[in-house]
């Protein structure tokens, strides 16, 4: 019977020191939010709490500047 045991997952932002966070990095805030839109968890991406902060502050710049969206893409009925 083999269980699944989920390792702690390293922060990318604390690991790599040259790994800038920044709201003009779309391609690299895009891995950090849902198909909703949505800013994911620090439980799924594994970011310590002070780059959670931060993701989040640019996350939130990103999008009003419409570099990423408010929500996701729209399903038709």
């Amino acid at each position: 019977m083999s269980r699944y045991f989920a390792r702690p997952k390293t922060c990318p932002f604390c690991t790599d020191k040259n790994l800038p966070l920044d709201y003009k990095r779309a391609d690299l805030l895009r891995r950090f939010i849902t198909d909703e839109g949505k800013i994911r968890p620090r439980r799924q991406t594994g970011v310590c709490a002070r780059h959670q902060r931060q993701l989040a502050r640019e996350i939130k710049r990103a999008r009003h500047i419409a570099l990423l969206p408010f929500v996701g893409e729209l399903s038709e009925y």
